[in-house]
């Protein structure tokens, strides 16, 4: 078991979002240990909160100090509101858990008005895996702790079908399973790619406006994200559709359907692509780096992978499965320079050599991830 990134100080309330599977119930029954937990994913559970919320009270002992954990609290969101009383006139100190916080938000339930504080959970990063973290093994299984194990590929493909059979057809997201599965295939080849909608509702023969609503479902469930466009001060014309990407390369190649005519370094290079992004999404929100991401396009098709834009400064990033170095590969960092002279650049790749190509560093795939933080958080 790996020591978790995680951090959470002070005494508030909390709720936990993460995917199915990154980790969030293990780490709250290690860091509390004495707490008092209730998962709604047990039936009887489930059935007994579902039918009489309000009874929460009365499963805490009295003078019970310690948290109150709420595992996958969205499948009954009434609790909530039953919380928010026993934060405000018992002072019990809840850990809510949950992996969409789609049914929340939408039903419009109470979400204790800031008295619960938002933390996130991913899967693994390779600050934490230290020596254990291999690129190869994480572009081919993922980074979900039960991916690490050897039946890593049983374990992602009954990961798609309980999303598919707990996450949308038990929590009614979605009229039609059929249609929402044959988009999960599609919205794959749109991985790292510039999103289409027109093109993903044409080929899952489904409505453009279907469409639409799934990616949203994909991100309020925490398994799909969409990367915006960077325009902040242009100077030329740029591509304003975002990118998608699957949250993790393992999942994204559950789902993906492969076929003889396949380029399994293309395939590989999305998948690292993915890895980048995961990683450096997840380190930017558990060490409060207060980055923005997005990536930079041209109408012309100049093009960078990652931007990362806030307070600390402008980081261009570009990601290349290739363990030679040629100039082509930072060809577009320079074209950004061009109109973000202050920016850091760095070519992510998987050769062995540190370089230092003009105001470009490149850097070796393992050591960039394990140094993410001192890359990210220079003095400011």
């Amino acid at each position: 078991m790996y020591s978790r990134l995680l951090s959470i100080s002070g005494k508030s309330s909390i709720f936990l979002f993460g995917p199915r599977g990154t980790g969030k119930s293990t780490w709250v029954r290690q860091t509390y240990p004495n707490a008092l937990y209730f998962d709604l994913l047990e039936t009887d559970v489930y059935k007994k909160f579902l039918a009489q919320p309000g009874r929460l009270e009365q499963y805490i002992p009295k003078g019970f100090s310690d948290y109150v954990v709420i595992d996958e609290v969205q499948r009954v969101p009434e609790l909530l509101n039953e919380v928010h009383r026993l934060i405000e006139n018992k002072k019990i100190k809840f850990i809510l858990t949950g992996s969409s916080s789609r049914k929340l938000r939408r039903g419009g339930y109470n979400l204790l008005a800031g008295r619960a504080l938002l933390h996130h959970m991913y899967p693994l990063t390779a600050l934490e895996m230290k020596d254990d973290f291999q690129w190869e093994k994480a572009l081919l299984q993922g980074m979900l702790p039960r991916a690490q194990e050897p039946d890593f590929h049983d374990y992602l493909q009954s990961y798609v079908r309980i999303y598919l059979d707990q996450e949308i057809q038990q929590e009614g997201l979605v009229r039609r399973l059929d249609n929402f599965s044959r988009f999960l295939e599609v919205a794959s080849f749109s991985q790292g790619q510039v999103l289409n909608t027109s093109n993903v509702a044409r080929d899952a023969e489904i409505q453009r406006m279907t469409v639409r609503e799934y990616f949203q479902i994909l991100q309020d469930l925490l398994i799909g994200y969409l990367l915006p466009p960077f325009t902040k001060r242009a100077k030329r014309r740029l591509v304003n559709h975002p990118k998608f990407y699957y949250f993790d390369p393992g999942v994204f190649r559950a789902i993906r359907p492969m076929g003889l005519y396949d380029n399994p370094q293309e395939l590989g290079g999305i998948c690292l692509e993915t890895l980048v992004y995961q990683q450096i999404s997840s380190t930017n929100d558990l060490l409060n780096l207060g980055y923005k991401l997005y990536y930079f396009r041209t109408a012309s098709g100049v093009e960078v992978d990652f931007v990362l834009y806030g307070a600390r400064g402008i980081v261009g990033l570009e990601v290349k499965l290739s363990s030679h170095f040629n100039d082509i590969m930072i060809r577009g960092l320079k074209n950004f320079a061009q109109d973000y002279p202050e920016a850091r650049l760095f070519l992510i790749y998987t050769g062995e050599r540190k370089l230092y190509i003009g105001n470009v560093t490149v850097l070796p795939l393992t050591y960039a991830l394990h140094h993410l933080p001192e890359l990210l958080s220079p003095k400011i």
